[in-house]
């Protein structure tokens, strides 16, 4: 039967003195293996070298070339586009580095081949990736108003609607009507249920796009309506004989432009105007309502007693007042 030996002393390297004395040296082998493996152990993690410290050093610009060894095909239809000037644009110090002027730095995915050590414009924050593509169009025409357009403000980035790669001329963004019309309906699909209307503009067909009225980068009006002569709506580009100026002004054409009446994208009504006939358009200004306005009382106020509304023949206020839009002959726009 096992006793626990009376001196302690020894602690554990101390067998038991009635243990045999074959018994007595294997249990000193096997407590000598234990402290070799325990404090051995121990002494080779203390002297075992310390881990690299990380490579805080930023990243060095290597040149497209070195992008062409993994990416050639993007490298190779990188060439025929437009975004290819980039390659010898020295003034931004982007020659002959094209590649990292969007993606940054390039060293370290280099060497490590990872895709957490390149930039990726398409995974960054909208305003931050717009921020990239503004270092070299902040100052152009088109996109002075991206900034404050709707669409950034929205979080749309320019990488939403703009394809960087592409080659060819056009391989940018959309240039065909058709094309366009498609890519703005997968975001504003209400507006193009607008256009499956009976009176409408000429979208479906192809004959225009969304970009004959609207900029997609931003504009001075709202909605980001295009502009011409002088900052006037976009809608005159077309229909300049609404234009004026005139001497005898419609004051909602001044004010509130043509969806005062208009539903640009569509309508069920003919003409595409906001109500069912020509009357009850006319009527959300010119109700009995107290005189605001003209001096002579016309505006907000119904019209002379010989305008019998019940009869079809006063129904149709534009069989006298042709000019809606303005005129430069009569004050109450007989012609």
């Amino acid at each position: 039967m096992f006793r626990p030996p009376r001196d302690l002393s020894m602690g554990l390297l101390s067998p038991p003195a009635r243990f045999p004395r074959g018994a007595r040296w294997v249990f000193i082998m096997m407590a000598a293996v234990l402290c070799s493996a325990t404090f051995g152990g121990a002494q080779e993690k203390a002297s075992a070298p310390a881990p690299p410290a990380p490579d805080n050093k930023p990243a060095q610009y290597v040149g497209s070339d070195t992008c062409q060894a993994c990416h050639e095909d993007i490298f190779n239809a990188f060439q025929k586009n437009p975004h290819h000037a980039v390659e010898a644009d020295k003034k931004r110090g982007f020659d002959g580095k094209a590649c990292e002027s969007c993606h940054g730095p390039g060293s370290k995915h280099a060497d490590s081949m990872s895709a957490a050590d390149i930039r990726q414009p398409a995974k960054l924050r909208p305003a931050e990736a717009d921020k990239i593509c503004l270092v070299c169009h902040l100052n152009q025409p088109t996109h002075v108003g991206r900034i404050n357009a709707s669409h950034a403000k929205n979080q749309v980035a320019c990488v939403a609607c703009h394809s960087i790669h592409k080659n060819g001329p056009n391989g940018l963004v959309a240039r065909k009507a058709a094309d366009i019309n498609q890519l703005c309906a997968k975001c504003h699909t209400d507006v193009w249920a607008s256009f499956q209307r009976p009176y409408k503009h000429r979208l479906p067909e192809g004959a225009m796009s969304c970009v004959d009225c609207h900029n997609p980068h931003g504009s001075v009006l709202p909605r980001s309506i295009q502009t011409v002569s002088a900052n006037e709506p976009g809608c005159f580009k077309c229909h300049g004989d609404k234009a004026g100026p005139f001497i005898y002004e419609h004051a909602p054409v001044k004010l509130e432009g043509c969806p005062a009446c208009h539903m640009p994208h569509g309508s069920q009504n003919p003409r595409m105007l906001t109500r069912q006939n020509v009357l009850l358009v006319c009527l959300e200004c010119h109700s009995n309502l107290p005189s605001v306005g003209a001096a002579n009382g016309s505006m907000g106020t119904i019209g002379p007693a010989i305008h019998d509304f019940s009869s079809p023949r006063f129904q149709n206020c534009t069989n006298c007042h042709q000019k809606v839009h303005g005129s430069n002959v009569s004050r109450d726009l007989f012609k």
